[in-house]
């Protein structure tokens, strides 16, 4: 890559910045670079330069280009050990609190919220549990209202079910109709999608658990430090963070702020002051 064309980069996401309060400056640089060639191969562009000018003067060509930048890679009980280990090691203590919040960051289009959702419905917690499930997308936010999925993705799902210790029959969970699988509305009832950015945007709520798998691993150490403590100011004292798989916290600023639940499955624990 030419100097001028790192140059072009630059300005086009600090134009994005300032226009549309998104902030991918601190991402990646392998990932951003990647991913703003294809958008151009995508819009029909010639330049970086060009691609700046189509993402100010044109809505739908910005929406392309954060379709590109936020991956939306996801499925359900994703990484069933992970599932596992909260109805293991998380759960006994959720089941002490009165009334519980949990926050999943980076959700994506919804899979890994309904999960967490059947697993509180099994352990006799999702009626006093409020779930948030926030992405700095709207478009994959929509599709997680919806809760829709291709129903030749439900026996990928089931299996995962199984392996991270489901209870029930995964199917009881869904609609079937035509080729696609409808969650049930019983699971919805306690889950509020919403955006928010990770980069710019502030504390949400005090949480007993949050979520934020495989989000890291497309953010530079710094951005991922003011990850964690935003992450650490919004949970409650003993509340409970997960990261994904590939995610460490040893490497954090703040991970003294945290000890560790389950280290093969990325769990950690907010220390008690």
């Amino acid at each position: 890559m030419s100097e001028n064309e790192k140059i072009e980069i630059h300005l086009l996401l600090e134009a994005i910045h300032i226009k549309y309060g998104y902030d991918f400056r601190k991402y990646s640089n392998t990932h951003v670079f990647r991913r703003i060639h294809e958008i151009i191969e995508k819009t029909n562009c010639q330049s970086v330069s060009e691609l700046q000018y189509k993402v100010l003067y044109d809505s739908d060509t910005f929406l392309i280009f954060l379709k590109y930048l936020s991956i939306n890679v996801t499925e359900m009980f994703r990484n069933p050990p992970f599932y596992k280990s909260i109805r293991n090691e998380i759960v006994p203590v959720l089941k002490t609190y009165p009334f519980i919040k949990i926050w999943s960051a980076g959700c994506s289009t919804g899979e890994e919220v309904y999960s967490l959702a059947i697993l509180l419905h099994e352990e006799g917690l999702l009626d006093r549990t409020i779930i948030y499930g926030t992405d700095i997308n709207e478009g994959v936010l929509i599709k997680a209202r919806e809760g829709i999925y291709p129903a030749n993705m439900i026996e990928k799902f089931s299996e995962n079910y199984q392996n991270a210790g489901g209870k029930g029959h995964f199917d009881d969970y869904f609609t079937v109709k035509y080729n696609y699988a409808s969650v049930k509305n019983e699971l919805k009832k306690n889950i509020v999608f919403a955006g928010h950015n990770l980069v710019t945007d502030h504390v949400f709520g005090e949480m007993n658990l949050i979520t934020c798998r495989n989000v890291f691993i497309y953010f530079e150490q710094e951005l991922q430090d003011h990850a964690i403590k935003l992450f650490s100011d919004s949970l409650c004292t003993g509340g409970f963070l997960g990261l994904g798989s590939k995610e460490d916290m040893r490497f954090s600023t703040y991970h003294n702020l945290f000890q560790t639940i389950n280290e093969r499955n990325r769990l950690y624990q907010k220390k008690f002051m």
